[in-house]
Parts: C-alpha cells; structure tokens; sequence
C-alpha cells in the first residue's frame, strides 16, 4: 500500500494517525464526561438566553462544535502564515503541543467553562497543525506525478486514527465491549478511572505525534519569489474565466462532507426504521470511512496517472444517488451497502482534489491553498449533524438525504463546469507513475 512513498510523507502520515486516534478519543469521551456529573453544569442548564434554554445536550453540542469552528476558522490565516515564513514544521510542533495541553488538562477541570476553554485550545491547535501538515505532504512531492499517491497515503492513515478511536475509546472506557457504565483500572500503588485512561491516550498520541515530527521532519528550501507569491484565496478565476477551481473544490468538499454528517444525527430514527442494532448502526456509520481507508491509496496514484478531473467528477456523480438512496432503503445491508458506495465516492473526491490544489499551489503558496480543502471539510461535518436534525424536523426522514443529494448534484455540475485537468497525461503513462 505505501511502497514508493516518501518517508517524510509516512512519517507525516504516521503522526497524524496518532494525532487523529487522541482527537476521535474525545468526541466519544467528553459526551459522556460532561454528562457524568464530573463537569458542573451548575447554574448554566435552564438558563434562557433570547427565548431559547440551555439543555445538556446544547451544552455537550457546543464543546463538540466549538473545535471544528476554530479549526476551520483559523486554518486559512494559520496555513497563509506558514507560506510567508516557509517554517511548516514549527507550526504542526506548536499545534501538538497546544493539543496535547487541552487533553491532559480534561481530569482536573470541574468547570464547564474551563473545559469549554480545553476545548477551544485544541481547536486552535488543530488550526496550527492541519495545513502546515497538508501543504509539507504537498511539498514533498519531487513531481505532479507523486502528489496524489502522497495524499492518498497521508487520507489512509489519517482516517485509520479518526475511524477506529472512537470503538477503542468505547472499550476503554467500559472496559469491554459489552460491558456498561465507567470502569476503574486498578494497578499496585494506583488506579485511574476509564475516563482519565482515554484522555491519557489523547495525550500520548499528541507526545507520540510530536516525537515523529521532531525527529524525521524537516522544512523543505523556500521558494525563492515566496514572499511575492499572491497568498489570497479567490473566489472568481484569476484570468478572468469563471470561478476558481481550488474555490469550486472547496465548495463542493464543504457540501460532500456534509452529507457525510447528516447520517449521525439520525441514529434512532435510523435504528427504528431498519429494525437493526446499535452495532449494525456502527458498521453503517464507518463503512464511509472503511472505503475510504480502501481505496484513498490507489485512488490518488490513479489519479497521478490518469489526470485529477475524471476522478473529482465521477466522485460527485456517485455521491447523488448513494445519499439519496439512504433515505429511502429499508434493509440494513442495502443502507450499509449505500453507505459504502457513498464512501467509494468521498475516495474518488478527496485525494484528487487535494492532489489538484496542490498543483495549482505553486504560485499560490501550499498552506494557503490546502487550507481552502481542509478548512471546507471541517466546515462540512461540523454543519452536517446541525442541518440533519432541522431538515428531519420540518419534512421527515428521507427529508436530509434528499436535500443532501441535491447538494452533490450541485457539487457535480460546479466540477464538470469549472474544474480544469491540471495534470498532462499526453505522455506514457508509465512514465508519470510513481517508482514502486
């Protein structure tokens, strides 16, 4: 699967896995510990404010957003900082670091403020390490014919952290699979409950994460017109044809990762109608990451092949119908037979679209173009869950999948009409592939 890949793109990827793993720890974890009665809710739930009342679950939904908020927020000035100073490297190390601070601060806050503030650390954190970590795998890359290989490795390893920490957090904390309520490990002179165990692993992943970048990772050579480079991100194409293309990928990024989202909120809705478990629920949920964890690798050396367009194109058009089915199958194989068909159409998008932007970034600055993608996913999964639930409220079940479809649709015809092949393929394609 990585044969030929940079070591310097392993060692990204590696990190970021890890990094993933810590952060997925938590979206399972601070539900529960807020939830618990370990956080004081204390004076804030029953609060009105402009006619609405806080619940807990608003209150456990607002820690949950925040950090994707201020990651995609912050990710655009983050990833335009690191292409005007060049240093990627200190910026991945500084998000670690403030990461990692947020996740072992967890155990010793009792306030809901303070962890809403833990919260908002890592999020700017994440803002630090995200598109100073996508634009070193894009600058790693000795020629166009490697970039979207490199990015299929580092989508692989990342989604492997992000996919399966949510069920080892779940065991941790249980202590078995089947077991219930927080289980307390025991040693010789102490023990620590399930919950500090999982932020304990949140921890090290950011230690372990650090520790690779530290070693293995170093800047590559500014470009020498790298402080004239234009770094604005833009909205309309700048010769004047139409709109940007890194900006329609970000759209249509931003509306894919929201139907990924509107599959979560819908959980018992979902279960009532298929008559299925929580477990057959959960394959349903990863089969999107399952595929994906499949097919980014062979996907994005393809693409290095055979051109970015033809892929990007036909992932939007695959994502029409597989979100539009799930509203209305009612089997549980033909929702996660759905599930994953729409998982084969994020594959065929994502490492493309990076592998596109990046070779539009050279006089655009890396940071600062990626930044556009990441930033738009991020966005899309945060508003995912949101606009699931609203929608499902005022039409019915299948009302989310239908206006998610029409989403992809529209994510489909900006592609085909603005999106350009950037990659030559005119020569021997075995020439443009990379060295296994």
């Amino acid at each position: 699967m990585v044969l030929g890949t940079d070591s310097r793109v392993l060692a990204l990827a590696f990190a970021r896995m890890a990094d993933a793993l810590g952060n997925s720890f938590l979206i399972i974890v601070l539900p529960l510990y807020i939830a618990s009665g370990e956080v004081s809710l204390s004076g804030i739930v029953g609060t009105e404010i402009l006619g609405f009342v806080l619940r807990e679950e608003t209150l456990i939904g607002l820690v949950l957003s925040l950090f994707g908020l201020l990651n995609s927020f912050g990710q655009p000035f983050t990833g335009r900082l690191s292409d005007r100073t060049g240093r990627r490297r200190v910026f991945v190390l500084t998000g670690l670091v403030l990461f990692g601070i947020g996740s072992a601060a967890y155990p010793f806050l009792s306030s809901y403020w303070a962890v809403l503030g833990a919260r908002a650390f890592q999020g700017i954190g994440a803002a630090f390490t995200i598109p100073a970590t996508i634009a070193l795998v894009n600058d790693y890359a000795e020629s166009d014919s490697e970039r979207g290989g490199n990015f299929g490795v580092f989508n692989t390893f990342r989604l492997i952290g992000f996919g399966f920490g949510p069920i080892v957090a779940g065991v941790l904390i249980t202590g078995g699979l089947s077991a219930e309520g927080v289980v307390t490990y025991s040693f010789d002179s102490f023990s620590i409950s399930g919950f500090n165990a999982a932020f304990a692993v949140a921890v090290a992943g950011a230690i372990i994460s650090f520790l690779l970048v530290a070693a293995l990772i170093t800047d590559p050579p500014p470009a020498a017109d790298a402080a004239s480079k234009n770094l604005s991100i833009a909205v309309f194409d700048r010769e004047g044809s139409g709109l940007d293309p890194v900006f329609v990928l970000g759209v249509g990024t931003f509306l894919m990762a929201t139907t990924i989202a509107l599959f979560a909120t819908l959980e018992g809705p979902i279960r009532t109608r298929l008559d299925e478990s929580t477990f057959m629920f959960s394959v349903q949920f990863a089969a999107v990451v399952i595929a994906n964890v499949m097919l980014q690798v062979p996907i994005g050396r393809a693409s290095d092949r055979f051109g970015r367009r033809p892929f990007v194109v036909a992932g939007f058009a695959v994502l029409v119908p597989s979100v539009y089915a799930q509203g209305f199958v009612l089997d549980p194989w033909l929702m996660l037979g759905a599930r994953f068909i729409q998982g084969i159409a994020v594959a065929l998008v994502f490492a493309p679209s990076l592998a596109l932007a990046g070779d539009l970034a050279a006089d655009r600055g890396s940071g600062t173009t990626l930044s556009v993608l990441t930033m738009a996913f991020g966005l899309g999964v945060a508003v995912g869950p949101l606009a699931s639930g609203v929608l499902y409220s005022l039409g019915g079940f299948s009302t989310p999948f239908t206006v998610g479809s029409f989403l992809a649709l529209v994510a489909l015809v900006l592609a085909y009409w603005q999106v350009e092949e950037t990659l030559s393929t005119d020569a021997d394609p075995s020439a443009a592939s990379p060295q296994d």
